[in-house]
């Protein structure tokens, strides 16, 4: 059996890749954004997953595109369901129109 990479939850890459480096506190962040620090807190924790609000509200803050975040919550939805239902994807046929005569 082959080790897979670990899935980086996006709450994971907001802690590591941007509150970490620049100092700033979860708390801090929730405020300054302008939404409850339960909800930073369990986006970190990988309990909640990153809503079309919070990450305008993100990419607002941090000057990245508009759906920055979705797409890397997407991604993470995306591999996680590969993972676990992967097998059952490749048992699907690809549709394919009958020819007409």
């Amino acid at each position: 059996m082959t080790d897979l990479l670990k899935n980086p939850h996006p709450g994971e890459i907001l802690k590591y890749e941007f509150l970490d480096e620049i100092g700033l506190s979860q708390n801090q962040l929730a405020d300054a954004i302008l939404v409850p620090r339960n909800r930073i807190h369990a986006i970190v924790n990988g309990t909640r997953d990153i809503s079309a609000d919070t990450d305008l509200r993100l990419a607002k803050f941090f000057g990245l595109s508009e759906g920055y975040w979705l797409r890397l919550q997407n991604a993470f939805d995306t591999l996680e369901a590969k993972r676990k239902i992967g097998s059952q994807i490749d048992k699907i046929p690809a549709w394919q129109a009958a020819d007409a005569d």
